[in-house]
């Protein structure tokens, strides 16, 4: 691993690993936790029904990570989209020339007794994706894990394990996430470094990796404009040749300066740039508003501000008023420079 903002040694390529486009869906239920959500005639809604998604196109999400490895760092870009259980990016993008290499990937959720997990699933054969796909979503046991392993060009990665997604409690998070990477060992054949999540819960992962002698890879969880702040490195000419490598348990992690700076600071550009109107949107959902969805009981899915009495919920009129004052005092405009002053992280494991 590596621990400054660019590389000590020589690598002609870098890896972005899991990162989003607008073809994730993303909970909603945050902004209700105090207060149910009530469709205009008054009948409640479900928040595990109501979802968001992050602005940026399958290209511009390619883009994102592709330039930032290229000119930051001046080496090749490998980059996998992995959206939440959805893999159109990525399909998407293959019919264009300058993507046709571009691995189909996602970060699949797989239950496990009272919580759940995801793991990012890269690189699975292109000419039957969909067909593939179709079996995770009925099948998420050993045996669906030991066939998208036998696949020697896929990689198969436990991202963010550390992370109590599911409100469990840490300790019994951390005790079933171990049992799970225990059980499912012969099939996953990495560890994430998450890039937005606290060092803490990466140093945690960090040693479950070493318990296990699985090799840890870089996962930067970008979901707005900023590119990934973790690259993974390596001489490897191809995804399925980086994949071997990593599989027989090699990988060379950068963690960024972008890392070590602040992560409250780094998590309120995300949100500026995820509320922000986008006049170019590729699906043409120009304000915030226009990307928050909700399935309803007729299975249509609709835009969730036609469905409430409340134009914008109150908990999110809070947020978008702070963001927006920020805003208007030029504050993130000097961000970066806030954080060069600001203490960075001590990454010590």
């Amino acid at each position: 691993m590596e621990w400054s903002g660019t590389p000590a040694r020589k690598f002609s390529t870098g890896v972005s690993l899991h990162s989003h486009t607008l073809y994730s869906r993303e909970p909603l239920g945050f902004l209700y936790r105090r207060k149910q959500i009530r469709g205009k005639d008054g009948t409640p809604l479900d928040p595990a029904r109501a979802w968001w998604t992050p602005s940026a196109g399958p290209r511009e999400a390619w883009l994102i990570e592709r330039n930032h490895i290229e000119r930051q760092f001046g080496l090749r870009a490998l980059v996998s989209l992995t959206d939440h259980d959805d893999i159109e990016a990525p399909l998407k993008l293959r019919v264009l020339g300058e993507c046709r290499h571009v691995p189909v990937s996602v970060e699949w959720t797989v239950p496990y007794r009272e919580t759940f997990f995801h793991l990012g699933v890269h690189n699975i054969p292109a000419q039957n994706a969909r067909a593939t796909f179709a079996d995770m979503q009925r099948h998420s046991g050993r045996g669906m894990l030991q066939a998208l392993a036998s696949d020697p060009a896929t990689l198969i990665v436990f991202n963010h394990p550390a992370w109590d997604e599911g409100g469990i409690g840490q300790a019994k998070h951390i005790d079933l996430a171990t049992r799970f990477l225990r059980t499912h060992s012969a099939f996953i054949h990495a560890v994430e470094l998450n890039g937005l999540r606290p060092w803490k819960e990466n140093r945690l992962a960090w040693r479950m990796a070493q318990e296990m002698d699985k090799p840890i890879v870089a996962g930067g969880d970008r979901h707005a404009l900023e590119p990934n702040a973790l690259v993974d490195l390596t001489n490897a000419g191809s995804f399925p040749e980086y994949a071997e490598q990593v599989r027989n348990g090699w990988s060379d992690v950068l963690v960024t300066n972008q890392y070590r700076e602040p992560l409250p600071l780094r998590i309120l550009q995300s949100v500026q740039e995820t509320l922000q109107d986008y006049e170019t949107h590729a699906c043409g959902w120009r304000y915030w508003r226009d990307r928050v969805f909700y399935e309803c009981d007729d299975g249509v899915v609709r835009p969730l501000m036609t469905l409430v009495p409340e134009r914008i919920p109150q908990t999110l009129q809070v947020v978008i008023g702070a963001v927006a004052a920020i805003r208007g005092q030029a504050f993130l405009k000097p961000l970066r420079t806030l954080r060069s002053v600001l203490p960075q992280h001590e990454l010590a494991l």
